[in-house]
């Protein structure tokens, strides 16, 4: 049974009772990410998620450690464009001491100035090494050709001039006005008594106040472009990307049938067609991102640079067959069994349903059931596909990006 209570700060508890498992995971949510950012202080939230490792007046940074280490349990957190999350799984009997270091963490972290230094030579070493992957180039790079002009398209770590302006009144600042109760969800699934812990959650954080929603009106504008990236590398890496459906969509789960039958695992069109019949690709796959505004439908495929002209030639070979031809009965039924399968074993895996539950709340005020999200798979039709395929492969509205040794001219593609 599922279970949903407001805190009397305004934060939101969802949990679930699963009696038959040992393990208990965790995450806090909170909605703040890149997306709320601007040119002056973009990677924020991500400097703010390491800095709340690096200790509180009750813990050190290596007594956090070393506690998460006697207990055998795991802790970490990320940030995404909309939010970030703060997630721990262990054992049910450890967790009221992972409750009490969560919530310090977030309440009560030092921020101090020698730390705030230190992180910044960490973070950008992470940078650094962020630089050194064609693949993450790519495909980030991507969301700041096409929203040249809005927050989505930041990158999450920031840049190096912003990293290395934070300061101490910068992080507090911000944390003081966007970690606050009505933007922030406690996602609890496994071995758990739902009231004994809610009890808990509204004392461990009785230190966040209310505050303010975190609210998202700017337009997001698709811009169709190309961008090529000159790199000391042996591959090109190339993104192909048309514009999509945000997360609210009813034709969700058409666009994750299509998206698998292009390019989502060894069966998929592109896989098939591109790596194991010509040869032209080891790594390629599609996927469907979806934002609260907007979308994206982006392949991705490396090969040899030299090749990178027949590379596209081969995908977009692909993307005019499914225009002309649409796909298969027999493609669709098999996708369904192969998502609802998926989603069902995932679905078990007390992380994966902590982790659906939490996002769900926080950026949908909404949790879809498994049954739901089943029928949600079972009623998309031949139409329903066939009809997203000419919605969103558009020629016109296509962006390229590519990482390349050579002076390439993406409009020769």
């Amino acid at each position: 049974m599922l279970y949903n209570k407001e805190l009397s700060n305004h934060m939101r508890i969802i949990g679930e009772e699963v009696p038959f498992v040992r393990s208990v995971s965790i995450g806090i949510y909170i909605k703040v990410g890149s997306v709320d950012e601007n040119l002056i202080n973009n990677g924020i939230t991500h400097f703010i998620e390491h800095m709340f490792f690096k200790g509180t007046p009750k813990y050190t940074a290596r007594q956090l450690a070393d506690t998460m280490s006697r207990i055998g349990g795991r802790i970490n957190a990320y940030t995404s464009k909309e939010y970030v999350c703060f997630y721990a799984h262990v054992l049910d009997e450890h967790l009221d001491e992972v409750i009490d270091i969560l919530s310090d963490m977030i309440q009560h972290s030092n921020f101090y100035e020698e730390d705030i230094e230190k992180e910044k030579g960490i973070i950008l070493e992470e940078y650094s090494m962020y630089e050194d992957s064609p693949e993450e180039i790519v495909l980030d790079e991507m969301h700041s050709t096409i929203w040249p002009n809005h927050a989505i398209g930041y990158n999450i770590i920031g840049t190096k001039e912003t990293i290395k302006s934070m300061n101490q009144k910068m992080l507090q600042d911000y944390v003081a006005s966007r970690y606050v109760g009505d933007n922030m969800v406690v996602s609890i699934v496994g071995k758990i008594n739902f009231e004994k812990i809610a009890k808990k959650l509204e004392d461990a954080f009785s230190d966040i106040t209310s505050g303010e929603k975190t609210r998202r009106t700017s337009p997001i504008l698709y811009a169709p472009g190309k961008k090529v990236f000159k790199k000391d590398i042996e591959q090109g890496h190339l993104a192909i990307s048309y514009p999509s459906i945000d997360y609210f969509h009813e034709d969700t789960y058409g666009m994750n049938i299509l998206s698998a039958i292009v390019g989502g695992g060894l069966n998929s069109r592109l896989f098939q067609s591109v790596r194991e019949e010509e040869g032209l690709a080891y790594s390629i796959y599609s996927y469907v991102e979806t934002f609260y505004q907007t979308g994206l439908f982006t392949t991705y495929a490396a090969t040899s640079a030299s090749q990178i002209p027949q590379l596209y030639g081969a995908i977009r070979h692909e993307m005019d067959k499914l225009l002309s031809d649409g796909i298969t009965p027999r493609e669709l039924i098999e996708t369904k069994e192969q998502l609802k399968s998926n989603t069902i074993i995932g679905m078990e895996n007390m992380g994966a349903r902590m982790s659906h539950y939490g996002k769900g709340s926080l950026l949908k005020n909404d949790i879809t059931s498994m049954d739901d999200l089943i029928e949600g798979v079972n009623n998309v039709t031949l139409d329903d596909v066939n009809r997203l395929i000419h919605e969103t492969f558009q020629y016109n509205q296509e962006s390229i990006t590519l990482a390349t040794p050579f002076d390439e001219d993406l409009e020769k593609l």
